[in-house]
């Protein structure tokens, strides 16, 4: 009770420094992008299922942070709890991370990538075979810090971890999302008091207690539901996350200000300052659309003595890697993307037959070598479907499609820098 007290003057102080005569209006507007970013940040790793209350900014119990100079890229590791054995929540030794991202910025290019690592993704520790959500209970923080960095090839600056408790609030906080539920979602947990109930086909405003539901769905009660577990779940999360983009960009976030900030401090941990939180979602607030990304890393699924694991693929995985480690580069800097190195899928989304191989040979003319193509649902608009902006700019030199958009974590994608879905209104090539 009494740390509770604490945190809540804690929070007092905090909010005096945003406002005058508590008028949330009166915020500075730079001020409260930054904010939003933070809760966009945030709300991205609250997938575990704890229910503590956490006030631990600058956490002694983390590894010590590896601060930067202001115009170096950082790398954070995200972590979601579980909820560990649900008679002693308070145990927090027992607990697996069953959300694992690694959010890497760039403050010269100005380049947002968020990595997803599968939960299942396997680990060696001592000779044993384990998955990698297991690392905290193994290790630590140090642990789970150590095989991100030693799956990805990176040094992990910051870390930052919440709980469900802190996704509800969060929720709340700023009014809820709406959804369009595209397949029924119906499972209860009574051991967890947990009962999911969406329909096909309805819209939904999710507050803080249904986004949990939503986010932490696999399966129905009868045993139907995602084909590939969880990492159609990282998916399903993942257009969640985009509608809250949206709203946290709305302008009458402004108002839900204070009670984001409240949701926030009453419910994280991390070994980054108050301060360097401030201070980077300011810089988050000039993250274009087209260079946030969100990606999964990718992983061959095998069964190990009657136990499944997904075998992280260095190859297949070469470009996330290189996207969390390369060198800062100048944002005004011109694009120098060779065209033999981009791979293009071409999907025909019309009723002209030959459409999609027609557009090949013409990229194949301007240089690109690595084009394949296929038929997809029609569509009477052409888009292209890239996470790599400079190749996005490349394609978009010698393609006349205006349209694009964020890569769908999609298995036949994969193999895949850019999508180009060709439309109704495509018009020639070059035109």
């Amino acid at each position: 009770m009494r740390r509770r007290t604490k945190n809540r003057k804690k929070h007092k102080i905090f909010l005096k420094i945003f406002r005058k005569k508590d008028d949330a209006t009166t915020i500075p507007k730079k001020i409260v992008l930054g904010v939003i970013a933070i809760v966009i940040m945030l709300i991205i790793v609250s997938l575990g299922s704890g229910i503590s209350a956490l006030m631990k900014v600058g956490s002694k119990s983390m590894p010590s942070s590896i601060d930067v100079t202001s115009n170096e890229p950082i790398n954070i590791l995200l972590l979601g709890m579980d909820i560990g054995n649900p008679n002693d929540v308070d145990n927090v030794s027992i607990k697996r991370t069953d959300t694992i991202m690694v959010l890497n910025y760039n403050p010269t290019n100005k380049k947002l990538n968020v990595v997803s690592i599968p939960r299942d993704t396997l680990i060696n520790v001592n000779d044993r075979n384990d998955k990698i959500n297991v690392a905290y209970e193994i290790g630590g923080y140090s642990k789970i810090k150590s095989e991100a960095e030693n799956l990805l090839n990176i040094k992990i600056n910051y870390i930052i971890k919440l709980d469900y408790n802190a996704f509800r609030e969060i929720v709340d906080a700023i009014g809820g999302i709406e959804m369009k539920i595209e397949r029924n979602m119906i499972y209860d947990d009574e051991d967890q008091n947990l009962h999911i109930n969406f329909k096909a086909g309805e819209t939904v405003t999710l507050d803080g207690k249904k986004a949990e539901e939503f986010f932490r769905w696999r399966k129905n009660n009868d045993g139907s539901g995602f084909a590939n577990g969880d990492l159609d779940r990282i998916e399903n999360q993942q257009k969640f996350i985009s509608k809250v983009f949206d709203k946290c960009t709305s302008p009458l976030i402004l108002f839900r200000v204070p009670k984001i900030m409240t949701a926030l401090g009453d419910n994280i941990e991390t070994n980054m300052s108050s301060t360097k939180m401030l201070s980077y979602g300011l810089k988050f607030m000039n993250i274009k659309k087209e260079n946030m990304t969100m990606v999964t890393a990718i992983g061959t699924p095998k069964t190990i003595n009657g136990e499944p694991y997904l075998i992280f693929d260095q190859n297949a995985n070469k470009n996330i890697i290189a996207s969390l480690s390369s060198s800062s580069t100048s944002n005004n800097a011109s694009v120098n993307v060779s065209k033999d190195d981009i791979r293009i899928k071409i999907l025909n989304a019309t009723k002209i037959n030959g459409l999609a191989d027609e557009a090949m040979k013409e990229l194949n003319n301007a240089g690109y070598a690595k084009v394949d193509t296929g038929n997809t649902e029609l569509s009477d608009k052409s888009i292209i479907l890239a996470n790599d902006s400079d190749k996005l700019k490349t394609i978009k030199q010698d393609l006349n499609i205006k349209n694009s958009d964020k890569k769908e974590n999609k298995t036949e994608y994969n193999d895949y820098d850019l999508i180009i879905i060709l439309g109704k209104d495509f018009k020639t090539f070059g035109e």
